[in-house]
């Protein structure tokens, strides 16, 4: 998937029952976070990437919309973003411990809301 990923994850929302994605790249570090989806092709529905550490996400530089679910230490919603288009930024989710960056669509096709449960799978 991407340059400088070499860990990806499953996630799926355990209170709708849904996958919110089969492959997840796991942004971990500095450069990956830094690089994020930059220059990078659309999201594939089943792909994404999560950035750790992360509270808040802009899409400077970026060609495509995304949806964005902010998950705090526990797997908790703390967040949704749906469509966040190019140029935009999200709001500060102060409990979020990560944002898990999705094509756009998946938050409803997942019914994913604040307050569900998701699990996370290393694969």
């Amino acid at each position: 998937m991407a340059v400088g990923i070499s860990k990806f994850g499953r996630f799926h929302n355990a209170t709708s029952g849904k996958t919110l994605a089969e492959k997840a790249g796991m942004a971990d570090s500095f450069l990956t976070r830094l690089r994020g989806l930059l220059w990078r092709r659309p999201l594939q529905p089943g792909e994404g990437l999560y950035l750790t550490g992360c509270r808040s996400i802009h899409m400077f530089g970026m060609k495509y919309a995304i949806d964005a679910v902010f998950l705090d230490r526990a797997g908790s919603v703390v967040g949704v973003v749906r469509a966040l288009p190019p140029g935009a930024v999200s709001r500060f989710y102060r409990a979020a411990e990560g944002c898990l960056e999705l094509p756009a669509g998946t938050i409803e096709a997942t019914g994913t809301q604040v307050g569900d449960t998701v699990e996370r799978t290393l694969i």
